[in-house]
């Protein structure tokens, strides 16, 4: 069978000609790749300097198909969705000839016409992902607009979280982010992890005030001891980097802004941290970051955004409500004064929690519930 993604991610072309596109996208249609004939990603081909954090294809039968960027915050960015919806239509009309199924990821700039475009015009089997929030109260007009006439397709929807009123066809998916081998090797590292002297602290993410990331740094300001705090990093970018930078450095702050990094490089990070920061207010699905961390026994310190808080529970980790400066100050002074015994208690039940996060569970789960469902 023959598979097209029709998504936003970011591709570029390195400095040795290699197409390469955001890491965490890239992995989980590497891990999927084993399991179709052939794999072609519609997707955004920029023309920038690709990050550290994006990466090649590595299966031979994965295609990339550029698309002409559009979208972002500005009322020109956001008309040049309708600019090049010709060029789009046109590549995925082409590129669905090709395949037997596809996936639309939402919610997206171009998703505004292409769940109707595909809903009216094509009857190959396919699904929709929406990655965003499914229950936010004031979401964007597009993402709205999206996830209502998400509610009313016939085809599978896979969402985050799990929710009274969601619809049959919209199934509840946890967003891949591990392999089997990863999760042998957090076990260890969690059931090694030391919780009785100095902690190291993470935030992993667009470094952005919708993250927290303003509000983390406030936090630690007004802690009124730091003996405890050993190190505080932030892996990520953002058009405020060198102003939260300079903010840690006149606080005095153990903080280190390490910008983007390849995938290996924040699991490392994941491995030496003994929690995470991710107090936001933005709209989120359930962040990959979180599982990967608590993967590695690292605790998550986080807000109850979406479903994050049907995943971290007292036992596993810290619910940050409300999301405030003070409250978040007031968890950070809890848990680096709590028994050693607890924390390591939580950490391993976390590293437990995150089973339903590997690729391989993933790609079962896409195989027998969606793409062939009579094989059950």
């Amino acid at each position: 069978m023959k598979l097209a993604i029709i998504s936003h991610t970011a591709h570029y072309k390195d400095a040795s000609g290699t197409i390469v596109g955001w890491g965490p996208t890239i992995t989980e249609i590497n891990h999927l790749a084993a399991h179709f004939e052939h794999i072609y990603h519609v997707a955004f081909l920029h023309s920038e300097v690709a990050p550290p954090s994006a990466i090649p294809y590595c299966a031979e039968n994965i295609t990339f198909v550029p698309l002409p960027p559009s979208g972002g915050n500005t009322i020109l960015s956001k008309l040049s969705v309708l600019k090049t919806a010709p060029i789009v239509i046109k590549t995925v009309q082409k590129t669905l000839k090709k395949v037997d199924a596809f996936q639309l990821r939402t919610p997206i700039g171009m998703g505004v016409y292409l769940i109707p475009w595909l809903t009216l015009f094509s009857k190959k089997t396919g699904w929709f992902k929406y990655a965003g929030n499914w229950k936010q109260d004031h979401a964007p007009w597009g993402y709205a607009l999206q996830r209502w006439m998400l509610k009313k397709q016939h085809r599978v929807v896979t969402i985050n979280g799990s929710w009274e009123d969601q619809p049959a066809h919209c199934l509840t998916f946890e967003n891949p982010c591990l392999t089997e081998t990863e999760r042998i090797e957090g076990n260890v590292v969690a059931e090694n992890k030391d919780f009785s002297s100095q902690f190291s602290f993470c935030f992993v993410g667009r470094l952005e005030d919708e993250k927290g990331v303003q509000r983390i740094l406030d936090a630690f300001a007004l802690l009124p001891n730091t003996e405890k705090i050993k190190q505080l990093h932030f892996v990520g970018n953002g058009e405020k980097f060198e102003v939260y930078r300079k903010f840690a450095n006149e606080k005095n702050l153990p903080a280190t802004f390490h910008g983007f990094l390849a995938r290996d490089k924040v699991f490392e990070i994941y491995r030496k941290s003994h929690f995470l920061l991710l107090p936001s207010t933005a709209s989120e699905g359930f962040p990959k970051v979180i599982a990967e961390a608590m993967n590695f026994g690292c605790l998550p310190i986080v807000s109850k955004v979406s479903s994050i808080a049907q995943y971290i529970e007292d036992s596993n980790g810290f619910i940050v409500d409300p999301v405030t400066t003070i409250e978040l100050k007031k968890e950070v002074f809890n848990v680096i004064d709590a028994a050693p015994t607890i924390l390591k208690s939580k950490a391993l039940k976390a590293h437990q929690k995150v089973d339903s996060f590997t690729f391989e569970y993933y790609n079962n789960r896409i195989l027998s519930e969606i793409v062939n469902p009579k094989s059950n």
